[in-house]
């Protein structure tokens, strides 16, 4: 065991994490999205909502904002363009976790742009679009 880090963080997905370079992307999924299918490491956290996984994830996994928004949603109207009060409450969950500027893309175009993520956490999320893409930044002094 470990001293202050989140019990969602297993030692797989630290090691995981910790494999990520600056620009790297991260999925932070829902129970339905075709995760196996992208060719990335999945690790799998079924009973575990996005929000929460989420919220693990932040206390060690630095956010890149250096060149557009860190995170990505998946648009749920097929333009990307939205307003907060029209997203679904698990992404309004998710941006509040993260406390990021973020963007959304396209349902397909998620898909592609989720085919080259490094890695990519399934939940038990069962609300659609409960879906994240995520880039890493560095670990500044």
């Amino acid at each position: 065991m470990l001293q202050n880090i989140d019990p969602l963080l297993t030692g797989e997905l630290l090691r995981e994490l910790d494999h990520m370079g600056h620009g790297d992307t991260l999925v932070v999924a829902d129970a339905n999205f075709p995760a196996h299918r992208l060719g990335a490491t999945v690790i799998e956290a079924p009973g575990v909502s996005a929000p929460r996984m989420l919220a693990a994830i932040a206390t060690v996994f630095p956010f890149d904002a250096y060149d557009g928004p860190a995170m990505l949603l998946m648009s749920t109207t097929g333009d990307p363009r939205h307003d907060a009060e029209e997203l679904p409450e698990v992404q309004r969950e998710l941006i509040g976790v993260a406390g990021l500027d973020h963007d959304a893309l396209e349902r397909f175009a998620f898909y592609e742009a989720a085919a080259s993520a490094r890695l990519v956490v399934r939940t038990g999320e069962r609300r659609p679009y409960g879906n994240a893409l995520l880039r890493k930044g560095v670990v500044a002094d």
